[in-house]
């Protein structure tokens, strides 16, 4: 085993409330999760709905209704939540496949092709792959898992002659629009976006508020500049990383890096900025007229609602920011994400003074800065502040009850935060218990209301993570695998909190609920092993340990705080659990 220590822990512990709730809200959320999935996932796994293309209620909605479920059973909830998933990932593989669009070119042969969908943006994307991209954190050695990762990835490293959305030469991605069945060079209609005509008044709720498929349509009007690369498009990053982990494989390490890198360039061209079009002669702007604020998406990027006639600005760049994330993981070099940082600040700069307040500008366009609010553009800022663990990173983080018991100012804040937690689940059980919709009169994205496996709360108190969001990676303090069972998770009975976080250690407390049965359980480090323990502080006594795990022997109703001492990013990220680590 990798551990080189064990730690025996002895000293009885009174089980504290938070231990109690933390083990029965896993128990409480997999039980919601069963009864979703049995309500509205069919035997194959394929979910009860009208599928559909597009980017309101498509597949990566279809399967985004099971986003939280990996990351709970990394947690240590019931080997049905892994068995859910998965099988609703197959189902949903083989029903988009099926599912073909009359109208829409882009899909005519089937939605998903070589089980990828075949062209659309990562906005979505990411959607898709949000539970995808975290199979790997229980189940890694899952030889379709393996396969499909490798060929994910491939679709972006120029692999596949039908999916050509990589350039080497120019080191982008050439189109916003892209997938198995590569990038779309042309403008984007409303129809590639919204799907083929379908009724919604007196037959749908459409959950974006539309109330015909006109305002559908409408809603898409000015989504047509996809040519060319775009920031969104750093998230494709993650099927390299996967893959990475998965493999060993340097040519995926050498591929993500050679793109953040180019990335990383032009923002640094750009006056600090990442540019939201990048042509495909590799030059800022390139598709946009020169305008490196140009694009879907994009930093000059204010639509009309339909429903409203009120302008909504859309500037989605901010899902780019994982790519930075996986370049860190991957080098442990900071200067990774010294470049979101860096724009952070100098939008930042951009402020003014109105009537005494100070305003912040979100948008760029034709006239300069716009959209002042405030509130700084703070997109990504607790990614970096989480990254850097630099104080002087925070000035850009909203306050939050998380950071406040982290930083010691709220003690009550797990058991509150748990106790609405609790509430959500049952007001969402209540949801489903009087939704009467049939199959054919459900899209995808309907259901999405009641997913219970909220990952926040609990990848907060028990690993010190940030939540999976938009496809990427787990990003966490410490995670937990049963010893005696050799699964992701910590083990029945134990429950754990991450009270204190800072660039050298983790203050982490353990305790067996159970006064009856010891448990074993080991303790790693970064939700990849990225991060290398050197010594833990045990009830005054100080253990060196080396490696990115260790083992601890919790006795019958004990249990105890340690100070794990760290290097953080020290290692390669890896998927193999610690009993096949050397």
């Amino acid at each position: 085993m990798a551990s080189s220590r064990v730690l025996l822990v002895e000293t009885p512990m009174e089980p504290p409330a938070w231990a109690l709730l933390e083990r029965e809200l896993i128990r409480a959320q997999t039980a919601a999760c069963e009864r979703i999935f049995d309500k509205y996932f069919d035997d194959r796994g394929y979910l009860q709905c009208v599928p559909r293309w597009g980017g309101n209620d498509g597949s990566d909605d279809a399967i985004e209704n099971l986003a939280g479920w990996p990351v709970l059973h990394a947690l240590g909830a019931q080997d049905s939540m892994l068995d859910m998933y998965k099988l609703g990932w197959e189902g949903h593989l083989l029903q988009y496949t099926e599912a073909k669009t009359v109208e829409v070119e882009l899909a005519r042969e089937g939605m998903l092709y070589k089980e990828f969908p075949v062209s659309l943006d990562w906005f979505h994307h990411g959607e898709s792959m949000s539970v995808f991209n975290l199979q790997g954190l229980s189940d890694p050695y899952d030889q379709s898992f393996v396969t499909r990762a490798r060929r994910y990835a491939g679709f972006y490293m120029d692999e596949d002659p039908q999916a050509k959305n990589y350039d080497p030469e120019h080191r982008i991605i050439r189109s916003l629009f892209n997938g198995s069945g590569g990038p779309l060079l042309r403008k984007a209609t409303a129809l590639d976006w919204a799907g083929d005509p379908i009724e919604v008044e007196g037959r749908f709720d459409a959950a974006h508020g539309e109330r015909s498929f006109e305002e559908m349509l409408a809603h898409f009007e000015d989504y047509t500049d996809v040519v060319g690369d775009h920031p969104i498009n750093l998230a494709a990053t993650t099927l390299a990383l996967n893959a990475f982990m998965a493999t060993g494989d340097e040519k995926y390490r050498q591929w993500l890096l050679e793109y953040i890198d180019a990335w990383s360039e032009r923002a640094a061209e750009n006056s600090g900025i990442l540019p939201s079009n990048i042509g495909l002669n590799g030059e800022i702007g390139g598709e946009c007229d020169g305008k490196w604020y140009g694009g879907c998406y994009g930093w000059g990027f204010t639509v009309v609602v339909p429903q409203t006639g009120e302008l909504s600005n859309r500037n989605a760049i901010y899902r780019g920011v994982a790519g930075f994330g996986n370049a860190l993981l991957l080098t442990g070099d900071q200067s990774y994400v010294g470049v979101w940082r860096t724009m952070l600040e100098t939008v930042a700069s951009n402020s003014k003074v109105v009537d005494g307040k100070t305003l912040y500008p979100h948008m760029y366009g034709d006239d300069g800065w716009y959209g002042f609010e405030e509130t700084p553009y703070n997109q990504g800022a607790l990614d970096v502040y989480y990254w850097s663990m630099d104080e002087s990173d925070r000035k850009f983080v909203p306050a939050s009850n998380w950071l406040g018991f982290l930083d010691g100012d709220q003690p009550e804040f797990p058991v509150a935060a748990m106790h609405e937690e609790f509430e959500s689940i049952r007001q969402k059980m209540k949801g489903v218990a009087e939704d009467t919709t049939s199959p054919d009169t459900r899209l995808s994205d309907n259901t999405l209301q009641f997913n219970t496996a909220n990952g926040t709360c609990l990848a907060q108190l028990m690993m010190g993570a940030l939540t999976p969001r938009f496809g990427e990676p787990l990003h966490a303090r410490v995670r937990y695998f049963d010893a005696a069972k050799r699964r992701a998770g910590i083990p029945e009975d134990v429950a754990a909190l991450v009270e204190k976080m800072t660039d050298e250690t983790t203050t982490l407390s353990l305790v067996n609920i159970n006064s009856v049965e010891p448990r074993k359980l080991v303790v790693q480090v970064g939700a990849y092993a990225e991060h290398r323990v050197t010594t833990v502080e045990l009830e005054g006594e100080q253990r060196t340990v080396g490696g990115p795990s260790f083992t601890v022997e919790l006795a019958p109703g004990a249990g105890t705080q340690l100070v794990i001492h760290h290097e953080r990013y020290a290692n390669r990220p890896t998927l193999t659990q610690p009993w096949d680590r050397d």
